[in-house]
C-alpha cells in the first residue's frame, strides 16, 4: 500500500496514542494518567479523535465508558501499529540482556511458578539484572482481555482459546499421575482404580468447581469418586496429601519434584487421562519486541532443560514446537 505522505502529514499521530490509552482504561482520567497528561487534554484528544475517524469511539455506560463496534475494530491495528512504532524507536541492533531495564508481568499457574520460577530468576540476575519480574496468578477467563489491554506480557498455562492476533508456542508436555503419602493409605504403587475410588480425593480447580478431568474420565465408565478437599492451589496439595489419607492427580513434573522434597510417592493415574500442553501466549504486537523475544527464547531454553519423568522412572527431554499465528495447542482447564 503506498504511503500518501500528504493525507498522513494532517493527521497527529499523538492521538493514535491517546486512543490506544482510553480503549485500554475505558476512562478519560486513567487514559489521562497512563499516557500522562491532563484530564482536559485527554478530553480533547477524544475529541479530536471522534472528528478524525467520524465516530463516537467512547460512549458512556454505568460501568465507565463503553467502545464502540468502530472503536473495538481499531483496537487491534492501532496497537500493532503503535509496538512497531516503539519498537523502530528502541533500535532493536542495541538490545543487550546485560544493560536493559525492563519490568515483565508474566500470567501463570503456582505449578508453572515451582518449575520455572526459580530457573528463570537465577538466569535473570546472572544474564539480566536490570529485569524485574511481576508474576500473578493466571486467571484464564481473564488472560485473553488481559493481554490485549496490555496489563500482561505473558501468559503460560494450557489454551485453547484465542484469536489471530494471539500467539502461542508450546513450552512443554506433561502428564497426569497419581501423589500419595502410602504410610497414611497403606499402598504402594502402582495402585489399582479399586483403591483410587476407595480413597477420598484432593482436587485443584482455579475456577473453584468441583469438578475435573479426573470426573470426566471416571463418567466415562459410569464411576465416580468422592472428594475430600478442593482448592485453587497446586502448591498446597502435596502438603495436604502428606498429612491425611487422600489421594490427588497432578502434572507429573510438580507431582515428582514434591514427592522427592515431602517423601510422597507417584503412581500412573488408573485411569486413561489425556496429555496436557502448557505454553506460553502472548499478543502479537510483541513479536519483533527485542527484549520480549529474549524473555521467550529464554523461557524455551529454560523448559527444555526440564526432564519428563515416564512411567518407567527414566527421564527424556522436551522438544518445543515452532511458533505459530492463533492459539493451536489445546487444552483443558488444569483441574484433576
Amino acid at each position: 500500500m503506498t504511503i500518501d505522505h500528504v493525507d498522513l502529514a494532517r493527521v497527529d499521530l499523538n492521538l493514535l496514542v491517546a486512543l490506544d490509552a482510553l480503549l485500554a482504561e475505558r476512562s478519560v482520567t486513567r487514559a489521562a494518567a497512563r499516557i500522562g497528561i491532563g484530564q482536559s487534554a485527554m478530553s480533547s484528544a477524544l475529541g479530536r479523535l471522534r472528528v478524525t475517524f467520524g465516530d463516537e469511539l467512547l460512549t458512556r455506560a454505568p460501568e465507565g465508558m463503553r467502545p464502540t463496534p468502530r472503536a473495538m475494530a481499531l483496537a487491534e491495528p492501532v496497537r500493532a501499529a503503535l509496538r512497531q512504532i516503539q519498537c523502530l524507536v528502541r533500535r532493536e541492533d542495541s538490545f543487550d540482556p546485560a544493560t536493559v531495564e525492563r519490568i515483565f508481568t508474566v500470567s501463570l499457574p503456582d505449578s508453572v511458578e515451582v518449575l520455572l520460577g526459580p530457573r528463570l530468576l537465577a538466569h535473570l540476575r546472572a544474564e539480566a539484572p536490570g529485569v524485574r519480574l511481576l508474576l500473578r496468578t493466571i486467571d484464564r477467563t481473564r488472560i485473553l482481555g488481559e493481554l490485549d489491554a496490555d496489563q500482561v506480557d505473558l501468559g503460560i498455562g494450557l489454551f485453547s482459546e484465542g484469536q489471530a492476533h494471539h500467539k502461542t508456542r508450546l513450552l512443554y508436555r506433561d502428564r497426569y499421575v497419581c501423589l500419595f503419602n502410602p504410610a497414611c493409605v497403606g499402598l504402594d504403587a502402582p495402585i489399582s482404580l479399586e483403591d483410587y475410588l476407595r480413597f477420598p480425593h484432593v482436587l485443584t480447580s482455579l475456577r473453584g468447581t468441583a469438578h475435573g478431568v479426573v470426573d470426566d474420565a471416571l463418567a466415562k465408565l459410569g464411576l465416580r469418586r468422592s472428594l475430600a478437599v478442593t482448592t485453587p492451589s497446586f502448591v498446597a496439595v502435596p502438603f495436604l496429601v502428606r498429612d491425611a489419607p487422600v489421594i490427588t492427580t497432578m502434572h507429573a513434573r510438580v507431582a515428582h519434584f514434591f514427592a522427592g522434597t515431602l517423601g510422597l510417592s507417584v503412581s500412573p493415574a488408573p485411569v486413561a487421562l489425556d496429555d496436557v500442553a502448557v505454553a506460553m501466549l502472548w499478543h502479537a504486537s510483541y513479536d519483533a519486541d527485542p527484549a520480549h523475544a529474549w524473555l521467550r527464547r529464554t523461557l524455551l531454553r529454560l523448559a527444555a532443560e526440564l526432564k519428563n519423568p515416564d512411567q518407567s522412572g527414566q527421564n527424556s527431554a522436551i522438544n518445543p514446537v515452532p511458533t505459530t499465528t492463533t492459539i493451536s495447542e489445546s487444552g483443558r482447564p488444569s483441574r484433576a
